[in-house]
């Protein structure tokens, strides 16, 4: 039958086909709308004639369908209000990734979250960015609103080379800044512009950085990770290496800085093999106990692409980030970028040049690294007070720290910690399956992630969720 689906008031497909007959398919695909959410409660059906005519089938088909769920409790009909989707919660589908699993092995949601990636969402500075919008839209020249360039708006560019440089160290030219959407959109192009070969990725890192990475047809190859960063001096040893994705100031997960002799390493092969470090800096200006360490890229902005992204300094919804390019990079990415898959927002562009311009990014930055420094200290004081067998480590800047467990207790301990409704990743969560077996456990707790007035309870059902030491007991 050539109409078998129909779209009315919302983004509804209904698909007919299947066993059964037509009335059998139409019940399953009401089914499956209202259970999976497409249609929430309340929604107002179409009339049997309407939906009928729409579909192409008999109005009593219709008509006995809507009877039918009526009485099983999907829908309901009253005179004069139509056909709507019962008010009732009916089982709905939970995207996977935000599961835990309780006591009966129902999914639920959980009530705190110390997961790494995210900051505190509900800081981000509303009222301070409505007035830089307000005064980036007033000054913006027309063509602003038109398709732009892939290099990115030129207010925004002009002033990032100006807070790198000041702030991070980085040697920036505007030419050589590209904006994008976000962190991964910058890894995926420059993955792309370097072809063929290889891509060394630390042992430990993200496991969506080294699909990106795949995608773009690239192998990888892991680069060992300890307590004093990656170890960029077997860079040397490894075949058809083209880049190294390193996060020098603040390895994530670990929580480690790149030692200043590893550094001079990865530089000095990249000058060696005409290679490229691929300088990941996602929160190197939350610093606590010391100056911030310096962006790589001030080593060597000819051989190290420096990006950055407002993530983790603002908020991930903004889609924003940048990348610094040495000088032969530049053409390959812009000619990727300016095949129009690939273009960034320019009104967001725009409000973050006159935010940074006016100094409201730099209050920011203050205010929320007091805001997670006294996170932080609540964390290890609190681990010192109730589990002092536990270690933490990789507190000297960023959003997380990792608590070190005893073998083979880490994943007993995340189950621990979802009976008490807080989602925790453990450090083998992110180790390079193509690595070396690691036997270190532990767990990466963000201090970073949750509001204000939910931090003391999550971090409570933090502790209760740690095993008992004798220094505990």
């Amino acid at each position: 039958m050539e109409n078998s689906w129909a779209t009315f008031g919302r983004d509804l497909h209904l698909d007919l086909t299947g066993p059964g007959g037509l009335r059998a398919a139409l019940l399953r695909a009401l089914r499956d709308a209202v259970r999976s959410g497409r249609l929430a409660p309340g929604t107002r059906l179409p009339s049997s004639r309407s939906l009928a005519a729409d579909l192409g089938i008999a109005r009593n088909t219709v008509a006995d369908a809507y009877a039918e769920l009526v009485a099983e409790g999907w829908l309901s009909a009253r005179q004069g209000s139509g056909t709507r989707v019962a008010q009732r919660a009916l089982p709905r589908a939970t995207p996977a990734a935000r599961r835990t699993h309780g006591p009966a092995g129902h999914a639920e949601r959980p009530r705190f979250d110390l997961t790494p990636g995210t900051p505190d969402v509900s800081a981000f500075p509303r009222t301070a960015w409505l007035a830089a919008a307000r005064r980036a839209l007033t000054t913006a020249p027309s063509e602003a609103f038109g398709y732009g360039g892939p290099s990115g708006r030129p207010e925004l560019r002009t002033v990032l080379a100006d807070y790198l440089a000041r702030a991070r160290g980085v040697r920036a030219d505007p030419d050589r800044i590209v904006i994008c959407a976000g962190f991964m959109q910058g890894l995926a192009l420059l993955s792309r512009a370097l072809g063929t070969g290889r891509l060394a990725v630390e042992s430990y890192g993200l496991d969506f950085h080294r699909a990106v990475i795949t995608r773009a047809g690239l192998g990888t190859v892991p680069l060992p990770v300890d307590e004093r960063g990656a170890r960029t001096g077997e860079l040397a040893t490894l075949d058809d290496v083209r880049a190294a994705l390193l996060t020098p100031a603040h390895q994530f997960p670990t929580g480690v800085p790149l030692h200043p002799e590893r550094r001079a390493a990865a530089v000095n092969w990249a000058r060696a093999t005409g290679g490229f470090i691929l300088e990941d800096d996602y929160d190197g200006e939350f610093r606590y106990d010391r100056q911030p360490v310096g962006a790589l890229q001030g080593l060597d902005a000819d051989h190290v692409v420096y990006l950055g992204t407002a993530s983790k300094s603002l908020a991930p919804a903004l889609r924003l980030s940048w990348m610094v390019l040495p000088d032969r990079l530049v053409d390959p990415v812009l000619a990727l970028k300016g095949t129009g898959e690939w273009q960034s927002g320019a009104l967001d562009q725009l409000t973050l040049a006159e935010f940074l311009s006016s100094g409201a990014y730099d209050r920011h930055l203050r205010g929320m690294r007091l805001r997670y420094r006294r996170r932080r200290d609540q964390l290890v004081a609190a681990l010192a007070d109730r589990a002092p067998h536990v270690h933490v480590s990789g507190i000297a800047a960023g959003l997380h720290a990792v608590l070190e467990l005893p073998s083979g207790t880490e994943q007993s301990i995340i189950q621990a910690a979802r009976w008490q409704g807080l989602a925790l990743e453990g450090l083998s969560r992110f180790h390079d399956p193509l690595a070396p077996l690691a036997s270190r456990d532990a767990l990466v707790v963000s201090y970073g992630t949750p509001p204000d007035h939910s931090f003391a309870s999550a971090l409570d059902a933090l502790l209760r969720a740690l095993p008992p030491g004798e220094a505990g007991r």
